[in-house]
């Protein structure tokens, strides 16, 4: 098993600098807790839960785990209606009922249970009778992310039936080479999601419904990262299967300066000046004190910082003056976005006026 042998203050990018049109390209920067969490859950084989506010790089650090390691990555975001079989399998009941009645609207190529093909006139059978007959519910199983994991052989011969395609992986990898699996903000769920999941994260395998063999891992386990932002608390049975890694922005102004000012220089290099970087930090630290005084939530943080610094960047890529300039004017709709905020905002200039 290959494990994370990068230095802290390593910077990750990947090999294509935008993954999807329109969207920023992942860059992260590692730190030492950040590479020993995740070699601790490769050796022990358990799930890495990280725990952080919104926007502090959680889902960010699952992707470049994956980079890193030359693994594919397989992400799934929860919600609130995600059960916790859609993280294993998918029951394509709608192709199977359609399939049904296909089958129902053409009797003489339906047989019976007495193989007798039905006479003119007679009445077709039922849809949910053929179905019963005719369509195993085994064929209208579609792979979700963690039978991609465990089983990406048998994940792709039944998604190559069903019509689908395969999630993204790097040039030249081979399923022996491992996954890294993101279950992005299980908090979003129920408590019977992470509670559902424990058999299939313990044990590295699982039973799809239908199916007459469980699905289990292949002598390369998936490193499954796990995210919550804490909007809801999770099962203790289903923390205590997993190791925590806790991402925090520093708490002493000039520690955070310095994360955020190393963090802007990772994700834009030479596209602004040092200058611009610490107005912005300033800016960040100043509202998100602010914010925290007035209990506004959330509270600004890495993410906005950077959409910050990207905003400034785009609208004036070659002039890093005017990018310091521009800061003032838009930095309010970056990092003051609680109702509360604006009322202030307009109290403060009446106040201001002459």
């Amino acid at each position: 098993m290959n494990y994370l042998t990068i230095q802290p203050g390593h910077t990750y990018r990947p090999q294509s600098p935008v993954p999807k049109p329109g969207l920023p390209a992942v860059v992260h920067q590692f730190e030492r807790d950040q590479i020993r969490a995740v070699n601790a859950a490769l050796a022990a084989g358990r799930p890495l839960l990280v725990r952080g506010e919104p926007g502090i790089g959680k889902s960010q650090l699952a992707r470049a785990v994956a980079g890193e390691l030359k693994r594919a990555f397989i992400s799934q975001v929860v919600d609130s209606r995600t059960e916790s079989r859609d993280l294993l399998y998918h029951f394509d009941a709608v192709a199977r009922l359609a399939d049904a009645q296909i089958l129902g609207c053409h009797p003489k190529e339906t047989p019976k249970k007495n193989n007798e093909t039905p006479k003119e006139g007679e009445e077709p059978p039922a849809a949910c009778t053929v179905g019963t007959q005719l369509l195993p519910p085994a064929d209208y199983l579609r792979p979700r992310a963690l039978w991609w994991a465990f089983a990406w052989d048998d994940a792709t011969e039944r998604a190559e039936k069903a019509g689908i395609g395969k999630p993204d992986h790097p040039k030249g990898w081979q399923p022996t080479d491992g996954c890294v699996v993101l279950i992005d903000e299980i908090d979003k769920a129920e408590s019977d999601v992470p509670n559902g999941l424990l058999e299939a994260l313990g044990a590295h395998s699982f039973h799809p419904q239908g199916l007459g063999r469980p699905i289990i891992a292949s002598s390369t386990p998936p490193l499954v990262i796990i995210t919550t932002n804490e909007e809801r608390a999770l099962p203790d049975a289903f923390v205590r299967r997993c190791l925590v890694l806790h991402l925090q922005l520093p708490k002493e102004h000039t520690r955070l300066k310095e994360h955020l000012i190393s963090r802007g220089k990772a994700h834009f290099e030479d596209k602004t000046s040092e200058n611009v970087l610490k107005a912005a930090a300033d800016c960040l630290i100043a509202d998100r004190q602010k914010a925290a005084e007035r209990h506004w939530h959330p509270l600004p943080g890495q993410a906005e910082y950077l959409d910050l610094l990207r905003a400034v960047i785009g609208q004036r890529p070659d002039d890093h003056s005017a990018q310091e300039a521009l800061l003032a004017e838009i930095k309010r709709f970056v990092f003051r976005k609680h109702p509360d905020a604006a009322a202030d905002e307009a109290a403060a200039n009446t106040e201001a006026a002459p």
